[in-house]
C-alpha cells in the first residue's frame, strides 16, 4: 500500500519530565514522526492543538487540571492516540475514547517499536481511506488498492487485524486493508471460517498451528488470546 504522508506531527503530553523526555527519545527514532509539541500539562496541549491539530497524541493519563482521558475526548478529531501511563487499570477507559494503543510505564523500547509499527500502518491507511473499498464473492474478496483491484481467495487469508475503523487482511504475500471494522466484517457470511481470538484479531481455522492458553500460532505468527475470547477458542479445540 502506498503511504499516506511522509511525516506525521505528534504531541507528547506528560507532567513527569523524565517520562516525557523518554517518550520523546523513542519518537525521535521514528522517521515517520515529527514532534510538534512537548507539554507538561493538558491545557497547554489543547491550546496548541486548537491552532494546529496534530496527527498523533502520546498522552499520560494522571495529570493536573484535567487528565489525558479528558484531553483525548476534547481532541477526538486527532486520528491516533496512544496512552503511556503507570496505571493499567485505565486501559478500558483508554480504548473507550478511541485509543490506538495503551502502554504501561516503564515502557521498553521494544514494546514502543511494536506500537509504532501499528501506528504507522494505521496512519497510512487513515490518510488513504478514500482509495479503499471491497466487494465479496462466494470464494474471493476484491480489494481496491489505489487505482487497482486485487482479487484475494478467502482460503489464502491467514488472519484479520482490527485497526479502529479499518481491518487489516493478512495473506502469505502481503497485508491489505479495507475500510470496515473487524466486527462488521466477521458478520459477513463469507468470513464464517474465521474465529475471533482477541479484540484485535480473528484467525482462519485451517492456518492454526499451535494453541496455548495465551496465544495462537498461525502460519508462524504468534497472536495473543483475549480473556473474553477463550471460550470460543476452547470450543474450537473440542470439535
Amino acid at each position: 500500500m502506498k503511504t499516506g504522508k511522509n511525516e506525521y506531527r505528534c504531541f507528547i503530553v506528560d507532567d513527569n519530565q523524565l517520562d516525557r523526555l523518554t517518550a520523546a527519545s523513542f519518537v525521535r527514532k521514528c522517521s515517520f514522526l515529527k514532534i510538534a509539541g512537548l507539554f507538561d500539562n493538558a491545557k497547554e496541549a489543547l491550546g496548541a492543538a486548537e491552532k494546529n491539530l496534530p496527527d498523533v497524541l502520546f498522552l499520560d493519563i494522571d495529570m493536573p487540571e484535567f487528565s489525558g482521558l479528558e484531553l483525548r475526548v476534547q481532541l477526538g478529531k486527532v486520528p491516533a492516540c496512544i496512552f503511556i501511563t503507570a496505571y493499567p487499570e485505565y486501559a478500558v477507559q483508554g480504548f473507550d475514547v478511541n485509543a490506538l494503543d495503551f502502554l504501561v510505564k516503564p515502557v521498553s523500547e521494544e514494546r514502543f517499536n511494536i506500537s509504532m509499527d501499528r501506528l504507522q500502518y494505521y496512519l497510512d491507511i487513515h490518510y488513504k481511506a478514500e482509495w479503499m473499498d471491497h466487494s465479496l464473492n462466494e470464494d474471493s474478496l476484491f480489494i481496491k488498492d489505489g487505482h487497482e483491484h486485487v482479487k484475494i481467495q478467502f482460503y489464502d487469508i491467514i488472519y484479520l487485524e482490527a485497526l479502529k475503523d479499518y481491518t487489516g487482511i493478512i495473506t502469505k504475500d502481503r497485508k491489505y486493508c479495507v475500510l470496515t471494522p473487524l466486527g462488521n466484517l466477521l458478520k459477513e457470511k463469507a468470513f464464517q471460517s474465521f474465529i475471533r481470538i482477541h479484540r484485535s484479531y480473528a484467525v482462519q481455522k485451517h492456518f492454526i498451528r499451535k494453541v496455548t492458553p495465551k496465544a495462537v500460532m498461525v502460519n508462524h505468527v504468534l497472536l495473543p488470546v483475549g480473556r473474553s475470547f477463550k471460550a470460543a477458542l476452547d470450543s474450537l479445540l473440542t470439535q
